[in-house]
């Protein structure tokens, strides 16, 4: 377990314990064998949109680079302080619904305001359309006067690899990265090279290793799946800028965090992994149903704090 994993390695809440179960038992309603795209759209968006958007916290529809964007603002947050957050979804669903009560919470959390665009989707839309969308949107920032080390960058599972492709875009093309970065159980490799794909194949109670090589069909081609913009696992990830990394111990994704991190201090870079006992994929969203959520929510918006705030 890397430095800076949550303490408590032995126990797992009795609420987190029941979370997991539901959760579990209402994934496989999805059939991600046949995944009717539309059926597993709604279907996202019901299970994570029931929860209420954080107290306090004000909701602005907006258009940021032609795309539908909302903007997510606790009481007294600072205007040049600004969390750029990519939602995800296996790149065919996810939108400002599915997530918006959760990254509300992290935007309290931080005190900052949050920006949740809806990039564009495959299998209508596949790479590098969702690319394409984060870049713009950033320079979209920059151009309405967002400092970039006032910003830090975040995102889960396919959100947390559309923001480290967005970065490596950036990068290459010379332009200034943002102040920090967020990875929330990123999906980094689509090629499923990973040994936890192996390792956790019995514990992870949401997916299996058959069920995403088909999702990723609808991303992109088989001969794109080791293209670093769309597995940054097989990025150089010289010069990207500091990275929490969260991530369940009993997810399948597991390696790809671990794999990327080194990725990063291979190129001099500055990363923390925090592997969190007993979780599952992207646990943080469920703050309100169980405290791991929310731990993970105060570490998020604690660093977040120290980084632009």
């Amino acid at each position: 377990m890397s430095a800076g994993s949550e303490k408590n390695t032995s126990t797992i809440s009795r609420r987190a314990r029941c979370v997991r179960w539901v959760t579990a038992w209402y994934l496989n309603l999805f059939d991600l064998d046949s995944l009717v795209v539309a059926t597993v759209r709604k279907r996202l968006d019901f299970l994570m949109g029931m929860a209420p958007v954080a107290w306090g916290v004000r909701v602005k529809k907006d258009s940021v680079a032609g795309l539908y964007a909302e903007w997510l603002t606790p009481a007294d947050a600072p205007q040049d302080k600004l969390l750029l957050y990519w939602h995800g979804g296996a790149y065919v669903m996810g939108s400002c619904k599915s997530h918006r009560p959760f990254v509300s919470h992290i935007a309290r959390q931080a005190g900052v305001r949050a920006l949740l665009p809806e990039y564009r989707l495959g299998p209508e839309h596949p790479f590098p359309a969702a690319v394409e969308d984060s870049v713009n949107v950033y320079r979209a920032l920059l151009q309405q006067g967002y400092k970039p080390g006032n910003i830090v960058v975040g995102g889960d599972s396919a959100g947390g690899g559309l923001a480290v492709a967005m970065l490596l875009s950036l990068r290459d093309a010379g332009e200034p990265m943002p102040g920090a970065v967020i990875l929330l159980s990123p999906w980094l490799d689509l090629s499923g090279q990973g040994e936890s794909m192996i390792t956790r194949a019995d514990r992870d109670p949401w997916f299996h290793a058959e069920h995403l090589a088909k999702i990723t069909r609808h991303y992109c081609d088989a001969v794109e799946l080791t293209n670093a913009l769309v597995s940054p696992v097989f990025a150089d990830a010289t010069g990207l800028p500091q990275t929490l990394i969260q991530v369940g111990n009993d997810e399948l994704l597991l390696s790809d965090s671990e794999r990327f991190a080194e990725n990063i201090r291979t190129g001099g870079g500055q990363v923390e992994v925090d592997v969190w006992p007993h979780m599952w994929h992207v646990w943080q969203m469920f703050i309100g149903l169980m405290p791991e959520s929310r731990r993970a929510v105060d570490k998020l918006g604690a660093y977040i704090r120290k980084t632009i705030v």
